[in-house]
């Protein structure tokens, strides 16, 4: 499990997209994906909080809080700007942080009411996905709803992943030739 703060010492540029994705809007704000119970889906909006300290959310009581202390697992996904469909993707384990100091310093920093029963956690990073879009006509990246060029970076340190350079891939798919009927 790689810290926030870790990834984006990995892959800076890659991060730095995604954290303005989160941000778009000024403070952060995204959907949080955890597992009920029963191990279906859970999402919600929540405002993440990222620092060169980590990546942070404050969760009040709530089905979502419970989900997290249960099971840690999550995804979290940007906002859609109003001008593409350009996309940023991160998921991992939410850990509690209980540092009270930690706690206090990020609460003073994010304006967290201190009269709210909220707690802190840490998400970890173990996939990150940022996903820009050409506009099929003139432009750039992010400037439409055409073809996504997309960066992926996996934890090389997660189980399963074998050790070496961190894998960054930057995908485009195959353009579609044109259906052309048989006359």
């Amino acid at each position: 499990m790689a810290s926030w703060s870790e990834f984006a010492a990995d892959e800076p540029r890659l991060a730095d997209g995604i954290r303005i994705l989160l941000q778009q809007y000024g403070p952060g704000f995204g959907y949080l994906a955890t597992v009920r119970a029963d191990g279906g889906p859970r999402v919600h909006p929540v405002s993440p909080v990222i620092t060169d300290e980590g990546l942070f959310c404050f969760i009040i009581d709530s089905p979502k809080r419970r989900d997290l202390e249960r099971d840690g697992r999550y995804a979290l996904h940007s906002f859609p700007p109003e001008e593409s469909d350009d996309e940023a993707y991160v998921a991992g384990q939410a850990l509690p942080v209980t540092d009270q100091g930690r706690v206090a310093r990020l609460a003073a920093r994010a304006g967290a009411a201190p009269h709210v029963d909220w707690r802190l956690f840490e998400f970890t990073v173990d996939v990150a996905m940022l996903a820009r879009r050409d506009s099929g006509t003139a432009g750039g990246p992010g400037e439409g709803h055409g073809r996504p060029a997309v960066q992926v970076w996996l934890d090389p340190r997660a189980p399963g992943r074998r050790a070496g350079p961190t894998p960054v891939r930057q995908t485009r798919p195959a353009r579609r030739e044109p259906h052309r009927s048989a006359a």
